[in-house]
């Protein structure tokens, strides 16, 4: 039997429904594929027909190809993933293939073939390739009963202007949007269970995603640091965060808890939170903050609360978890990836200096007035001035151009201005 080239067919669903900018949308999940799967055995990587193809070099095994296959399937914006052989156009080399992929595709009792041609220059049409293909199987594989409804392979072969591809095992992606078409969030970023899915749903709408992780350092041990760059680097297989700033928080919220009355305490902690969180999002050039509230969840969340902390800010704030129960979010941690590594306890700035009765139903003016003792704006600065970096592999991330002190950009400017060559 021929060997044939293999071949991994990238389908997409909601990019499909876009109009005149969708290309826009197919080149950057063509652009998102072809960074992250740098380290497979690819050819080359191409936009078809409503999909996007991509060749596997030639003697890459069943096993590779399986791998290829799961990578391309939790990246934002893939709505299925096949994987086949491109074959030319002759219906016993279409037979063949089908033999191999059908064989490929794992455990199965039953079967159909679906076929379609894209060009009627092809002189065989669907019905007619469906019958002959499915006498080709049904020979290989006698032990097997073809169904036309509720099988368990479906063998697809699809004719186009100059090949054939065949494929069986075929597989639900994630869907959404590629990562880079909804612009810039900046999101907070626990070591939890709740805020790495907050963050995963707005990559799959998507958004490239900045996370934010207060750490209870130096009152506490910077353990949370490491589980949120491990969660980190679960989200960066598929490309879903480019960076993470660890914000230092601990000594501030020890002053808040000395000055502040214990049951505002939280209130005030998350809305210093969400003010470095949008100094570090206007440095970013983000366009929204995101978190992982729950309404109800816990005793920040509830819409009093909600209302008092979204007021410290201008930029929208989003809630992906809004109306999510906790069993629902574990669920999807679970999918995710991150749920073993959120489990492990850490001490971070969420259960640092918590009171025992936190309000419930803040008043603005009452949390207002609490704040007037603290230097905020100054705060803010300190905070966002000690972020520390810590940057992932995201293909369509570009981080913002450093700005140059205003005294030094006059100084070259000046020695421009004399035919002076500034000094490196």
């Amino acid at each position: 039997m021929e060997e044939f080239q293999r071949i991994i067919l990238v389908h997409y669903h909601e990019i499909g429904l876009k109009g005149r900018n969708r290309s826009v949308f197919e080149k950057r999940l063509q652009k998102n594929l072809e960074a992250l799967l740098r380290d497979y055995p690819i050819v080359t990587i191409h936009r078809i027909s409503g999909r996007i193809l991509v060749f596997l070099k030639e003697g890459t095994s069943l096993a590779v190809a399986n791998q290829c296959t799961d990578a391309i399937l939790g990246v934002p914006g893939v709505a299925r993933v096949s994987c086949g052989f491109k074959v030319e156009r002759d219906m016993e080399l279409m037979g063949q293939a089908a033999v191999l992929s059908l064989g490929e595709a794992g455990a199965f009792e039953s079967f159909k073939v679906s076929a379609r041609r894209n060009h009627t220059d092809f002189p065989i049409d669907s019905m007619q390739m469906n019958r002959d293909i499915g006498e080709v199987l049904c020979e290989v594989f006698p032990e097997k009963r073809v169904q036309m409804k509720g099988q368990d392979v479906t063998v697809g072969v699809e004719v186009v202007q100059n090949a054939a591809y065949v494929y069986a095992r075929s597989e639900r992606g994630i869907g959404g949007l590629p990562v880079g078409s909804s612009g810039t969030v900046v999101s907070l970023l626990s070591s939890g269970i709740d805020s790495p899915v907050a963050l995963w749903r707005m990559a799959r709408r998507g958004a490239v995603c900045i996370g934010v992780h207060f750490s209870g350092r130096p009152q506490t041990s910077d353990a949370s640091e490491f589980l949120v760059d491990d969660i980190a680097r679960v989200l960066e297989r598929t490309g879903c965060i480019a960076r993470v700033y660890v914000v230092p928080f601990g000594d501030y919220q020890r002053d808040i808890s000395i000055s502040a009355p214990p049951a505002l305490r939280v209130i005030l902690y998350r809305r210093l939170m969400f003010r470095v969180a949008e100094e570090l999002a206007r440095r970013e050039h983000a366009g929204a903050l995101v978190t992982g509230e729950s309404l109800g969840q816990v005793a920040s969340q509830t819409l009093d609360n909600i209302k008092a902390t979204n007021a410290a800010v201008t930029l929208p704030v989003l809630r992906p978890l809004i109306g999510s129960d906790k069993l629902e979010i574990i669920d999807q941690a679970q999918q995710l990836g991150t749920f073993d590594i959120s489990s492990q306890d850490a001490p971070d700035c969420c259960t640092l200096f918590m009171p025992r009765n936190p309000e419930t139903h803040a008043k603005l003016a009452d949390v207002e007035a609490a704040e007037a003792a603290f230097p905020l704006d100054q705060w803010v600065q300190e905070l966002a001035d000690a972020a520390e970096v810590h940057d992932y592999a995201c293909p369509s991330y570009r981080p913002p151009k450093k700005r140059r002190p205003k005294a030094e950009a006059m100084g070259v400017e000046e020695d421009a201005a004399q035919g002076e060559t500034p000094q490196a």
